[in-house]
């Protein structure tokens, strides 16, 4: 009674009455829940991205064409599995089951509701929980894409290696925005734990005082996931498959698999620190006084605003391209991490005055909106500084290696001919010389 009352002060999720075969149902119902989604979600990606480019996607297997990403398991399932010869073989057969592993992980501490009654048992729509959930789910997320890395270098052959060094650089990049986006969400809601966090979006959902974090987030999502514009450790355009280039039949699946889970984790952190997690959208919490946030209504309201995410997905990958590799490092570091910073020490700020000093939240923000449009108004009167000329390329053949290292000529320079076509040219020049008739020679008389 005591830890029941201690919950309820607090707002965390009390499981003090779970017994082991509770714990075993919500791990099977997750599993279930999350391949499921994955299955759906494949089929909702092309249906989707079909109607985009007005063609009509997957339609023949099943109604609707539901029945296509099954059988596209069962192809993998059945198909040849092929081990590279050079590969380290213990690291190339573990990689993808470190994805897919660390993938499963995270739905361990997403609420998908209230307190229900299971077989008699109270107990929380929630697996588990506990006070630094929210870095158990950064913490996943970091350590799968060691799955990534190490199939990449595992598979010994340069395109799955370039995508394995890319995601590296990848993860650190955007994991960095994307932890730093959240730390404003700790700050309001005075707690890392999810249970916590949605029980504080009581009266308001944090994307309406924290919309700047909440966009960091939701682009770093999109990085963290390896999804268009930022699928740059598996580019196929570039790397043939990136980091799956070697895999094929359940190994590749696995990879496949973790992609996809791995969208669905990031939509449920964005619902659950963010949109209020379970809690109905604000009309119907007006519905019967709050009936539809009891009892099992609220997965629904869950799964809608995680597939809400999951439809952003979609939506990117067919509307945007995929962003140059500087371009992609630019952004994170001179974009996305800087922003995300100034964003924190802005809630941090309010949110310390509020506390320790007797200023009107309304006074403070109206300060802080014309500190900010003087520093707009400011930065229009600062000179731009324009890049000097560059000095005009030397007359002559073109040195591609001057450098040390292979470039394409600028316009207006020419390649000197290459050292294959100049004996070409050699071996065309001597070719009459060699094959010249021989002049005639006088027929000697025979006596």
């Amino acid at each position: 009674m005591i830890a029941a009352a201690a919950g309820a002060a607090t707002g965390a999720a009390d499981f003090s009455q779970d017994v082991f075969w509770v714990w075993v149902l919500k791990a099977v119902a997750i599993l279930v829940f999350l391949l499921t989604s994955v299955l759906i979600a494949i089929w909702f990606e092309r249906r989707v991205v079909g109607r985009m480019q007005l063609r009509p996607g997957p339609n023949v297997h099943g109604p609707f064409g539901l029945l296509q990403s099954l059988a596209d398991a069962m192809k993998l399932l059945l198909k040849e599995d092929v081990t590279v010869k050079a590969a380290d073989k213990l690291v190339y057969v573990v990689a993808p089951f470190i994805a897919v592993f660390c993938s499963l992980l995270t739905f361990a501490v997403i609420p998908f509701g209230p307190e229900v009654s299971i077989f008699g048992v109270v107990t929380p729509l929630q697996l588990t929980d506990f006070p630094v959930a929210v870095l158990y789910v950064l913490a996943c997320a970091s350590v799968g894409v060691y799955g990534i890395v190490l199939g990449g270098w595992s598979s010994n052959s340069t395109y799955p290696l370039l995508g394995a060094v890319r995601s590296t650089a990848q993860v650190i990049s955007y994991e960095l925005a994307m932890g730093l986006s959240l730390v404003s969400v700790f700050i309001l809601a005075g707690s890392m734990s999810t249970s916590q966090i949605v029980a504080s979006q009581t009266t308001v959902w944090w994307l309406v005082p924290l919309a700047p974090a909440f966009v960091i987030y939701v682009i770093s999502m999109v990085g963290e996931t390896n999804r268009l514009p930022f699928d740059l450790p598996e580019a196929e355009g570039e790397l043939v498959g990136g980091y799956t280039t070697e895999y094929s039949s359940m190994k590749f699946a696995w990879f496949f698999l973790a992609e996809y889970i791995n969208m669905l984790n990031v939509s449920a952190v964005a619902t659950t620190l963010f949109l209020g997690g379970w809690r109905a959208p604000w009309p119907l919490t007006l519905v019967a006084d709050g009936a539809l946030n009891t009892g099992w209504w609220p997965v629904l309201w869950f799964v809608a605003k995680v597939w809400l995410f999951m439809f952003l997905f979609v939506w990117i990958r067919g509307t945007l391209l995929r962003f140059r590799y500087d371009q992609f490092m630019s952004f994170g570091w001179k974009v996305l991490i800087p922003s995300a910073l100034v964003w924190v020490v802005c809630v941090a700020v309010v949110q310390g005055v509020r506390r320790f000093a007797d200023v009107d939240l309304s006074t403070l923000l109206g300060v802080l909106g014309g500190v900010v449009v003087v520093a707009l108004l400011a930065s229009f009167l600062i000179p731009d500084r324009r890049p000097e000329p560059e000095p005009p390329a030397p007359d002559g053949p073109f040195d591609a290696f001057a450098g040390g290292y292979p470039v394409p000529p600028l316009p207006g320079q020419t390649l000197p001919p290459s050292p294959r076509a100049l004996r070409r040219r050699a071996e065309a020049a001597a070719a009459p010389a060699l094959t010249a008739p021989e002049s005639p020679t006088q027929e000697v008389p025979r006596g």
